[in-house]
């Protein structure tokens, strides 16, 4: 694969870490996840988001930019393969949703600071699925403090992520998770798998699973 530094991106529920985990097996690649447990605003964002939503993100944002800050300075950065589970302009696309608009102009200064000392991914799997697909993985995978996010929140955060990818004509394989079974259907694992294996264009690239 002529890849060396791969993001999966995707709403909550959608899929991502355990995308990562399976390529990452596959190609033998160095992993980088999300420390979403370390968020102590995490829980009492869902409790109450006009009161954590700031503190939350700049949390996220601080702890993205540290894990990611490492690949500036890893020498074998492009002799070798990365795979994320999260692009770190997912910082702004939250903040867009979750801040009032001087939280987010004060947010956003410090984002592009951030980012532009960082390594940024060579191309994006972004996984969708509708909204009921969502509530279904975040029901199976039981964290207390997401049993109740509304579809409305989910559905925005859906819409903020395809305007974005869209708007700016990232190299993106955008797979429809619909039905996916990653760890138990090969097939979906082998879409995935031949589309980082074959040349991509600038834009997006569409994908179902079998």
């Amino acid at each position: 694969m002529k890849y060396h530094f791969v993001t999966i991106e995707g709403n909550i529920g959608a899929g991502k870490t355990t995308l990562a985990h399976m390529l990452a097996r596959h190609y033998n690649a160095r992993l980088i996840l999300e420390q979403f447990a370390d968020n102590p605003f995490l829980p009492k964002f869902y409790e109450n988001p006009a009161q954590y939503a700031f503190p939350l993100e700049l949390f996220f944002m601080a702890e993205r930019y540290k894990q990611l800050k490492e690949l500036v300075h890893t020498g074998d950065l492009f002799q070798s393969l990365t795979i994320s589970d999260y692009l770190f302009t997912k910082c702004l696309l939250f903040a867009r949703v979750n801040l009032p608009e001087q939280e987010y102009k004060l947010y956003q200064g410090l984002f592009e600071i951030m980012q532009s000392q960082l390594v940024q991914p060579q191309i994006l799997i972004y996984l969708h699925a509708p909204v009921a697909k969502l509530q279904a993985n975040i029901r199976i995978r039981n964290r207390p403090y997401e049993q109740n996010i509304p579809d409305e929140y989910l559905a925005s955060i859906q819409e903020t992520y395809t305007q974005y990818i869209r708007q700016h004509n990232i190299r993106t394989l955008f797979v429809d998770v619909s039905n996916a079974d990653f760890l138990g259907n090969e097939a979906h694992l082998k879409v995935v798998l031949d589309a980082l294996e074959n040349d991509s264009e600038d834009g997006q690239q569409y994908f179902t699973l079998p």
